[in-house]
């Protein structure tokens, strides 16, 4: 064996050796032993654990008879028997059921009962109280709860809130299993959670995915929690089970164009809905603060313009003549940014802060107005049905002033006219185009205010807008019937 040989051999052996500790080194990196200790979550013993809490609902109604062509005694053709779910999925979304009689209309007594639709539940206590979607029950004239161990129960309607879709209903039983609830405040977007429910009338189906958001916006009075769970017709009312097995939500909603699921599933966060639980309980009814004004979101172009910040509170169109707010002194343009101290950090925040006051206590409200921050005391009212709003409407008075560097004419407003739409000054547009008519302004609007300035008349706001940089944004604040908005007018565009 030649030298060279020789003093090659050894090179590759260290090679070699270098190499394997290479890689011996890599397996036991944090990564890599992190990666080898991974597994897929094991549902099983959750499963075991909850499933028996979780029920299935039926609801029936007693049919009835139809009004004939021109409303006359006769009855309507019947339609064929719908699968249960999909007739749960038409009430949801609200599609009328072809060839089904008018439901407001009185029952025979020769009437039978008819299925009418299937839901999901969950058992809240031993005693028989049951949490389920206020549009599982809702209408039904009998609702028949199944337990997983094939037991059946007539149940009893003790709630219903429409606002929430939250439900509560009691079987007459004694030592039933039940759920635990969870703290939603725990909760972390990208958690696994389970549904228990029955999708298409399929008892006990168990379907699994992670939170892909919360404070998910889609309701007046709740934040939605967002997932890809696999939610269909029938899991309504079932539970959001985290790995800890506590239910964390109701199964409520889903997005979708087919009907179908396709990804995106939300569910009553369990803290909410168990507030209403306990007052349907307690009261039968849900009892909720309001202050009367109609409001809408702040945006960043108008929260730019006027000195906010960041486009943050609750924008407020319109007063309720009469009502809390105004008496407290709230005004049409006002932007609320606080409640008791808590921050109203998008307008959806403010009915759920004022909705869970109790009528008659008084809540303080931190406004931001003009340019400067104000503190109102307003004494919060029991909510009520939504009043049917009047849409005033200014008509011209007085002559319109030349169009300015805005694109707008304006004139003043009469003293009746002001009276009528409850406003101190202002003056009503009378033409619009160029930069204004791009803003969105329309003839019969009011201008009430100009860069955080009260207008009192046209003289004063064709002041306004001789002063204005044609480079620069200006805010102004307008009233249309009876909301009011703030809309951003650049003059250089």
């Amino acid at each position: 064996m030649s030298v060279h040989s020789l003093s090659i051999a050894p090179a590759r052996a260290a090679q070699a050796l270098l190499a394997s500790l290479l890689l011996a080194a890599a397996a036991l990196s944090p990564l890599a032993v992190r990666a080898q200790t991974v597994q897929l979550p094991d549902f099983t013993e959750l499963v075991e654990r909850v499933g028996p809490a979780v029920v299935n609902i039926r609801t029936t109604e007693r049919a009835r008879p139809g009004a004939g062509p021109g409303g006359g005694g006769g009855s309507a053709t019947p339609s064929p028997d719908l699968d249960p779910s999909i007739e749960e999925f038409f009430r949801r979304f609200g599609i009328p059921i072809p060839g089904r009689p008018d439901p407001r209309r009185a029952p025979r007594e020769d009437d039978e009962p008819r299925q009418r639709g299937v839901g999901s539940g969950f058992i809240l206590s031993a005693d028989g109280f049951v949490m389920t979607n206020a549009h599982v029950v809702e209408g039904a004239d009998e609702v028949i709860v199944t337990l997983t161990d094939k037991r059946e129960f007539k149940a009893r309607i003790v709630g219903t809130d429409r606002r929430t879709d939250v439900a509560v209903v009691k079987l007459e039983a004694s030592g039933l299993p039940f759920v635990k609830i969870g703290d939603v405040s725990r909760l972390k977007v990208g958690e696994w959670v389970l549904a228990i429910g029955s999708p298409f009338g399929l008892d006990n189906t168990v379907t699994a995915g992670i939170v892909s958001a919360k404070q998910r916006d889609t309701g007046d009075f709740l934040p939605f929690i967002q997932t890809d769970v696999a939610i269909n017709p029938g899991n309504s009312g079932g539970p959001l089970i985290n790995m800890r097995g506590e239910v964390v939500g109701i199964n409520s909603q889903i997005y979708s164009r087919s009907g179908g699921f396709m990804g995106i599933s939300f569910a009553i966060p369990i803290d909410e809905a168990t507030r209403v639980a306990e007052q349907l309980r307690t009261h039968g009814r849900v009892v909720r603060g309001r202050i009367g004004v109609q409001i809408t979101p702040v945006t960043k172009d108008v929260a730019e313009a006027i000195g906010l910040g960041k486009p943050a509170g609750a924008l407020v169109q319109s007063v309720e003549p009469g009502g809390p707010a105004d008496k407290g002194g709230v005004e049409a343009g006002d932007i609320i940014t606080r409640v008791d101290g808590k921050e109203v950090e998008k307008s959806g925040d403010l009915p759920r802060l004022i909705g869970a006051m109790k009528p008659g206590s008084k809540a303080a409200l931190q406004v931001f107005r003009r340019g400067a921050t104000r503190e109102l005391g307003v004494v919060v009212a029991e909510f009520e049905a939504d009043r049917p709003s009047r849409r005033a409407q200014a008509e011209p008075s007085g002559a319109p002033t030349a169009k300015t560097v805005f694109g707008l004419a304006v004139s003043d407003l009469s003293e009746a006219q002001k009276k009528e739409l409850r406003v101190r000054g202002g003056v009503r547009v009378d033409a619009v185009d160029g930069p204004a008519a791009r803003a969105g302004l329309r003839e019969g609007d009011v201008i009430l205010s100009v860069d955080n300035t009260e207008v009192a008349d046209a003289k004063q706001f064709a002041a306004i807008a001789a002063k204005a940089e044609k480079a620069r944004a200006v805010s102004v604040l307008v009233r249309r019937g009876e909301w009011v908005n703030y809309m951003v007018i650049r003059p250089g565009r």
